[in-house]
């Protein structure tokens, strides 16, 4: 237990990071340094682990006062500002948009009456499924997070992803291969790196040597399902498994 303990403890340079941040967030209580702490770390071991919040080690507190005040951040928007607020100077000389599909475990459904859709939640040949689109800078750093359930198609939210993106390189598969979105990156200033779908009739031009380094949303994604939360979703809400996923994001900015 120890060592899973020292494991998932945060970095001291990320808790620094982190309370310059909430030092700035009113009606939050932060005056015991210690007791905060720990509350970050509860988070992060349960994100690492998968854990059941009832099965938080009775090191972090009582895991019914950690789950609440989660959901208090979770709904006050804090962990999505906290990973805006560590989003500093990205390298967009290059970014891409990609997504992954995430099995949901049986006990993420039911959170209300037909609310699978708006909960991020579909079928899809994965199963029972969410799936995460993201953008990413050059060095692998997330920029943006959007949920979907799973059967979602890429391309319904690659404007949504790469909306205020600008000067850039924007790398992507060939499920991104559309007219609309390529017209909409070049009036954004955007040089499209998209291969052809095999069915096009004139093909586009692309970068083939930039086109290499969208490995590195595969590499992002890889780093983020090392964190088990994310590997498999265990939250009811789309609300709260994004603040995993903006915590997390956050974690790797810090880095």
């Amino acid at each position: 237990m120890l060592h899973l303990l020292l494991e998932s403890t945060i970095k001291d340079i990320e808790f620094e990071q982190i309370m310059k941040y909430l030092m700035q967030v009113k009606g939050i209580h932060k005056n015991n340094v210690q007791r905060l702490r720990l509350f970050i770390e509860a988070i992060c071991y349960a994100s690492r682990s998968g854990c059941q919040w009832r099965l938080l080690p009775t090191y972090y507190g009582n895991w019914r006062s950690i789950h609440k005040r989660f959901m208090q951040w979770s709904k006050r928007g804090l962990w999505k500002k906290l990973f805006e607020y560590a989003k500093i100077d990205p390298d967009t000389e290059y970014s891409m948009i990609d997504s992954t599909i995430i099995r949901a475990h049986p006990c993420a459904a039911g959170y209300g009456k037909n609310s699978q859709q708006d909960e991020a939640l579909g079928r899809s040949k994965g199963g029972f499924t969410t799936k995460i689109h993201a953008a990413v800078d050059a060095l692998e750093n997330p920029l943006k997070f959007i949920l979907t359930p799973g059967q979602c198609s890429d391309i319904s939210q690659a404007e949504t992803l790469s909306k205020n993106l600008s000067d850039t390189a924007l790398i992507a598969d060939k499920a991104y291969d559309c007219d609309a979105f390529v017209t909409f990156l070049s009036n954004n200033n955007c040089t499209p790196v998209i291969p052809c779908r095999i069915n096009r009739l004139n093909p586009r031009d692309y970068d083939e040597y930039i086109y290499k380094e969208r490995h590195a949303i595969e590499c992002f994604f890889n780093k983020i399902k090392h964190f088990r939360r994310i590997f498999s979703r265990f939250e009811k809400t789309a609300q709260s498994f994004l603040s995993i996923i903006y915590f997390i994001g956050a974690l790797i900015w810090f880095r």
